[in-house]
């Protein structure tokens, strides 16, 4: 795999350093989950803002309703 070095304050290798110790894991296996952590925080402010951006505008909300109303009758199952 290839490797990068990148730059950190003291702090920031403190923390690296602590958590690696008290997790068991590596440095670069704590960096690779946090990194991960934080994209996948990202993406859901980001999905949250459009959800609520869409929830401002009534047509929007009322164009979102009615699809929600389609999906549901196409997934739901039949009862005999």
């Amino acid at each position: 795999m290839p490797s990068a070095t990148v730059r950190m304050s003291q702090t920031a290798k403190q923390i690296l350093d602590l958590l690696a110790a008290e997790t068991g894991d590596r440095p670069q296996q704590v960096l690779d989950k946090a990194l991960e952590s934080y994209r996948r925080r990202l993406v859901l402010e980001r999905a949250n803002a459009a959800f609520a951006e869409i929830r401002a505008d009534r047509r929007d909300w009322a164009a979102e309703v009615k699809e929600r109303a389609l999906w549901d009758g196409a997934t739901s199952t039949v009862e005999d």
